[in-house]
């Protein structure tokens, strides 16, 4: 049976907290948290905030990806693979890695986990088209800056993430389509900062079913 991402982050709390020779209660004492709260958690009852995660983490001092990504799991071809969550959402303003905005979970190479926080989204619309078409799953690797040529995700007024080839200079920086049916966006320095253009991360990866 597939684990659901609470009872993965379950598994990984408590075991890490027996590694760490650390129990509920010290973090009930240190972060004011409810008891029944981390009971949840342990539980597989509730699943944190991704706050509250990387608070776990750096009390821990270990990676957010220890708690929330399963080890241990192969390929068919008997490769390490990690689960990381597909998000049917992302906006600025909130926490867009929130279990609210998982839709699904998907499989990817544990070396690919180990160079960067990883997420994955699901393509809407035919601007990528034909590189990247609706439905599609891209790997995306969370960083807030890209080199030229990259397939970027951005938020752009608090609206829904965008994906489009990435160029920048010193002036400004353009969000190209892949699809000739659609204009390139271009944005000045002050315009990143005053609409705003937030990047989230890069593409690293497209899975699709056939």
């Amino acid at each position: 049976m597939i684990k659901n991402q609470k009872e993965i982050f379950s598994n990984n709390l408590k075991k890490w907290l027996s590694i760490r020779n650390k129990t509920q209660t010290d973090i009930v004492e240190k972060f004011n948290i409810s008891p029944s709260t981390v009971s949840d958690w342990c539980n597989a009852k509730k699943f944190p905030r991704i706050d509250k995660i990387e608070m776990l983490a750096n009390f821990l001092n270990i990676y957010k990806s220890d708690l929330i990504e399963e080890r241990g799991r192969t390929d068919i071809f008997g490769n390490p693979v990690v689960s990381i969550p597909i998000l049917g959402i992302v906006k600025a303003g909130y926490d867009y890695l929130a279990q609210e905005n998982w839709i699904g979970s998907v499989d990817v190479d544990k070396k690919l986990s180990e160079n960067g926080e990883l997420f994955a989204l699901k393509v809407h619309g035919d601007s990528m088209s034909p590189i990247l078409i609706e439905d599609d799953i891209v790997i995306i690797k969370k960083q807030d800056d890209f080199e030229n040529g990259d397939i970027v995700v951005a938020i752009i007024n608090g609206d829904e993430a965008t994906i489009k080839k990435g160029k920048k200079n010193d002036n400004s920086i353009l969000l190209q389509p892949l699809n000739t049916n659609y204009e390139p966006l271009i944005f000045t320095k002050e315009e990143l900062l005053t609409i705003p253009v937030t990047i989230i991360g890069i593409v690293k990866q497209l899975k699709r079913e056939f």
